[in-house]
């Protein structure tokens, strides 16, 4: 059902996401032009374009944060974690989506239980699984903490996307002697990109900004992830805010990248789920 709005509701639409959008970006235009600043100009002239843009301060916060070790391990601990979350979860929601089998509800509802138990409360299981398994200290350990906790919400989210698939394209493959995995990974999967979109956006952002599970399961500075580096890199420089700002946008940045790339498909995986 389709709304149509006359042109004093438009403006007042208009009006509203334009005000939202402005508390938005607001702070984020602030850090971006502070990061160009020396720490001086930021206190004493915090709204003004910066007077000389200095782009030594992004040298000075890669070179003396060691960017280059915790971007290496945040992004291989957060490519590994999402290929393997879109993996399990996507084959798990398949198997539920098309198939019946004995006690199918219950194993459903007991992946779906992970909504509903925050992961940071069994830390301490955690701790002593990781321990145990001799995985503490080492980047596979947090990978495995990371797509446990991810698979809850991507079945859930899958699930409903699966079953919205036309069930006679997989008919016609059956016909044709193709068997459920080819059926899966040649005709289900790439009908839903939108939602494996989704699913990678949400879990990417969770990932790259987690700061407890590294914080509690490394302990090695060349291990660390960009959080913990970011966490260090604050305590010993505190008063050097240029470099702070610019250590800030250098965190944030691959998060924008990769949205901006993927945005299409994240929309239209967000309103084709919204749709029933």
């Amino acid at each position: 059902m389709m709304f149509r709005l006359n042109r004093f509701q438009k403006v007042i639409v208009w009006a509203f996401l334009l005000l939202l959008a402005f508390v938005n970006l607001y702070p984020i235009g602030i850090m971006i032009l502070s990061s160009f600043k020396s720490t001086r100009e930021i206190f004493l002239k915090p709204f003004n374009l910066p007077a000389v843009w200095r782009w030594q301060n992004y040298v000075s916060a890669w070179q003396r944060a060691d960017f280059a070790t915790y971007f290496k391990n945040s992004i291989l601990v957060t490519a590994v974690s999402i290929a393997s979350i879109i993996f399990v979860s996507s084959m798990a929601a398949y198997v539920i989506a098309r198939f019946d089998f004995k006690f199918k509800r219950g194993i459903y509802l007991y992946l779906l239980a992970g909504l509903a138990l925050p992961t940071r409360l069994a830390i301490i299981p955690i701790f002593l699984i990781m321990r145990n398994l001799h995985l503490l200290d080492k980047l596979s350990g947090l990978v495995i903490v990371y797509t446990a906790g991810g698979i809850a919400f991507s079945v859930f989210l899958l699930v409903n996307f699966f079953k919205k698939l036309p069930r006679d394209i997989e008919d016609s493959a059956k016909i044709d002697g193709a068997g459920p995995f080819r059926i899966y990974w040649q005709i289900d999967l790439p009908l839903l990109k939108p939602a494996l979109v989704t699913v990678a956006m949400f879990n990417f952002i969770d990932v790259w900004n987690d700061f407890f599970f590294p914080l509690i399961l490394l302990s090695s500075k060349v291990k660390k992830t960009i959080p913990l580096g970011l966490q260090a890199f604050f305590g010993e420089y505190t008063i050097e805010w240029d470099v702070l700002f610019a250590a800030l946008n250098i965190s944030v940045l691959p998060v924008l990248i990769i949205f901006l790339i993927l945005s299409k498909q994240f929309i239209a995986g967000m309103t084709e789920g919204a749709l029933k």
